[in-house]
């Protein structure tokens, strides 16, 4: 990938201070680049722990019990959402080393000032959603580490604490910055890897492979539906891909920094979601359970279930963590006059009142997750489509992301467009979440198209991404106030050393 939309119209002084120590300081202004020390494998690990979450293994699970699919067919659901979903997380990662800022930051580029608020808010509730079902399903495993350990049973007053315990220590680790973030990834890569071998293990030497491998196939549409569903927890990684990027310096590859997002993620989520759909033909009732977790304990035996229930603890505070690190990045970029760390404290809040709801109130923890994973995966798209185009846009113009402007919530940012909007990218924005709610269908509602190939095949996310592109690409090209298309020799030969736009 090139750097012709690199951000280096704008740095700090050059005697500013590293913002990468133990504790990170810097927020949503973009970094320069004396400071620009990531490497393209640290990126690995940060996927590898994003999907650490057990709640894969129920997910796979209900491929088999709702879907209705076979093992095969599991197996290609999970490979094509892992190249589908963190595909599009890699590729738009790479604007993150073009601009150096975060993805809620770079998209005051694609929507205007003012407009970028109206995006970044639903980005900003969807969010919040994703973080209370993660926080609730880190304090379903601690319960039942201590019933497993100790006999202790849930009740209303251990479950508020063990949720406040939770979140607590997702807000700490999350406060600590990206460094400290990578070095946690990794280690718990390893542990998890090694547990996961083991559960792997115990399952193909106990699980009756015959029961397995005799279930009849599902339909193609149960399939493809089964793909966006899966899918839907990557793709709601995508606006948050460039902040782990964006501490890599220009000369990154593009196509490197897709492939450590893909296999990071592939490689824990392919062989989470098939042992979930084996585990559902040994306990058919695992997916249809009042909670994601407990099921291990009856599956696994104590030796082997405490062990990787505290490894996938780990890795759910860490998504947690990588979660509320892009969050605080959203809320600073909306207006919130608070320090990163202080804007990740709304996020935990709302985590903890969210997640006493669903623990406490709700009768049906899976159902309530497949509603909110479909919905996230729409509500997320349309931004996906508005927002690759633009960067298509500046690769091939050679249009750069202007650092001071990203910073200028006034008249005079060169984002300002018109009144603070583009209102080519609202437009196609506003068109296409539109369409994509009207396709779609889920507990909660039936969308007025949702009985439509889109609807019954549950493609109402690709839809959505589809119009949302195709919208933004046909619509008049919007012009940056100020905005100089760079038609020097420097850079045609920036563009002429350019490489293609991975696939």
């Amino acid at each position: 990938m090139d750097d012709a939309a690199n951000g280096a119209t704008a740095s700090s002084p050059s005697g500013a201070a590293d913002s990468e120590g133990a504790i990170e300081t810097r927020g949503i202004e973009p970094v320069p680049d004396h400071e620009r020390h990531g490497r393209v494998r640290e990126l690995f690990p940060t996927w590898v722990a994003a999907n650490i979450s057990v709640l894969l293994l129920t997910m796979g699970a209900a491929l088999v019990v709702f879907n209705h699919l076979n093992f095969w067919q599991a197996l290609v659901v999970a490979a094509c959402a892992a190249v589908v979903s963190f595909g599009l997380v890699g590729i738009l990662s790479v604007s993150g080393k073009w601009g150096g800022a975060p993805g809620a930051m770079l998209s005051r580029a694609t929507f205007g000032v003012r407009g970028n608020l109206f995006p970044g808010a639903i980005l900003w509730v969807a969010r919040f959603g994703w973080e209370t079902i993660n926080a609730v399903t880190g304090a379903y495993a601690v319960l039942t580490v201590l019933d497993l350990l100790f006999g202790v049973k849930s009740n209303t007053v251990l479950i508020v604490i063990t949720l406040f315990v939770f979140v607590a220590c997702t807000f700490l680790v999350s406060g600590m910055g990206r460094k400290a973030l990578n070095v946690c990834n990794k280690w718990s890569t390893y542990l998890f890897g090694v547990f996961s071998v083991l559960v792997l293990g115990y399952l193909i030497a106990h699980i009756k492979w015959s029961e397995v491998f005799s279930r009849p196939a599902g339909s193609t549409a149960m399939l493809i539906a089964g793909i966006g569903t899966i899918a839907a927890g990557g793709i709601s990684w995508v606006p948050t891909g460039p902040d782990f990027a964006r501490y890599l310096p220009h000369s990154a590859s593009g196509k490197k920094i897709v492939g450590a997002t893909v296999s990071g993620a592939g490689v824990v989520m392919v062989p989470m979601v098939l042992m979930g759909a084996v585990m559902a033909v040994a306990a058919p009732g695992l997916a249809d359970a009042p909670d994601p977790v407990s099921f291990l304990g009856d599956i696994l035996p104590t030796w082997l279930a405490v062990p990787y229930l505290v490894t996938a603890i780990v890795g759910m505070l860490l998504i947690n963590s990588l979660s509320m690190y892009s969050a605080g990045f959203t809320a600073q970029t909306m207006g919130v006059k608070l320090p990163r760390a202080m804007a990740v404290s709304i996020n935990a809040v709302i985590s903890l009142v969210g997640g006493l709801m669903l623990m406490l109130v709700a009768k049906s923890f899976l159902s309530s997750f497949i509603t909110f994973l479909i919905l996230l995966a729409v509500s997320f798209s349309a931004w996906i489509g508005v927002y690759a185009v633009d960067m298509a846009r500046r690769r091939v113009r050679a249009v750069r992301y202007d650092a001071a402007a990203l910073m200028d919530t006034g008249r005079t940012s060169r984002y300002w467009y018109v009144g603070g909007f583009c209102w080519q990218a609202m437009t196609a924005w506003v068109v296409a979440l539109v369409a994509g709610v009207c396709f779609t269908k889920c507990d909660w509602f039936s969308g007025p198209f949702s009985g439509t190939f889109v609807g019954k095949y549950g493609l109402g996310w690709a839809a959505t991404i589809v119009i949302s592109a195709v919208l933004m690409a046909v619509l008049p090209t919007p012009r940056e106030t100020g905005a100089v298309v760079a038609e020097t020799a420097e850079a045609e030969a920036e563009a002429a050393e350019a490489e293609p736009v991975p696939a």
